[in-house]
């Protein structure tokens, strides 16, 4: 399986062509497919050529728009590196989520003080030095998913297998307990394996 395939499906896509997929959806719904911010021709009542540039907008009129949901209701956040890109994913997790959301990232924080942070392919990413992250975490339907990228390697293992060898999840159900404790161990242990340079 080839490294982009592995990764993809590390973070909650089922294939390569599942993230295409969806990446495209969110480049189409931010703006970024064919002809958008390009200045658009149409014919007037009178006849005449008339022009609207699409990348005009009123400020007074512009209101911040509300991040949309993908599949399962995961945050639909852009790319980006450090605490902001993942606060913003938090607040916009869905219902019950947002607080499995807040209570890991502030668990992670206090496990990993100086923590990395990114946000890439809709997930939040935490590790130890750029670009090299150890767990990120996802929304599905019914559950967040914690995955854990050598979480092979963690003592006791994490409850979920993975296709990919090296790979353990831990999905967080509404209303489930969270051994934070636990948790909070397997992320110092995650802290100090190899991580995976995405």
């Amino acid at each position: 399986m080839s490294e982009s395939k592995r990764l993809c499906v590390d973070v909650g896509f089922e294939s390569v062509e599942n993230y295409i997929q969806v990446a495209g959806m969110a480049d189409r719904a931010s703006g970024k497919s064919k002809g958008v911010g390009m200045k658009n021709s149409t014919k007037s009542s009178a006849g005449k050529m008339a022009t609207t540039d699409k990348t005009h907008t009123n400020a007074h009129s512009a209101k911040p728009a509300k991040p949309a949901l993908l599949a399962g209701g995961n945050p639909q956040i852009p790319k980006g590196y450090g605490d902001a890109p993942v606060q913003a994913y938090i607040a916009a997790m869905p219902g019950w989520k947002q607080d499995v959301g807040r209570r890991l990232d502030r668990l992670i924080i206090a496990a990993v003080p100086g923590v990395k942070k990114a946000v890439k392919w809709n997930s939040p990413f935490y590790g130890i030095e750029d670009n090299v992250w150890r767990l990120s975490f996802h929304c599905f339907t019914k559950y967040v998913r914690v995955a854990f990228f050598r979480g092979a390697d963690l003592t006791p293992l994490p409850p979920g297998a993975s296709t990919q060898k090296h790979v353990r999840y831990l999905d967080i159900r509404e209303g489930d307990a969270i051994d934070e404790a636990q948790l909070a161990d397997w992320v110092r242990q995650a802290s100090r394996l190899p991580g995976e340079k995405i």
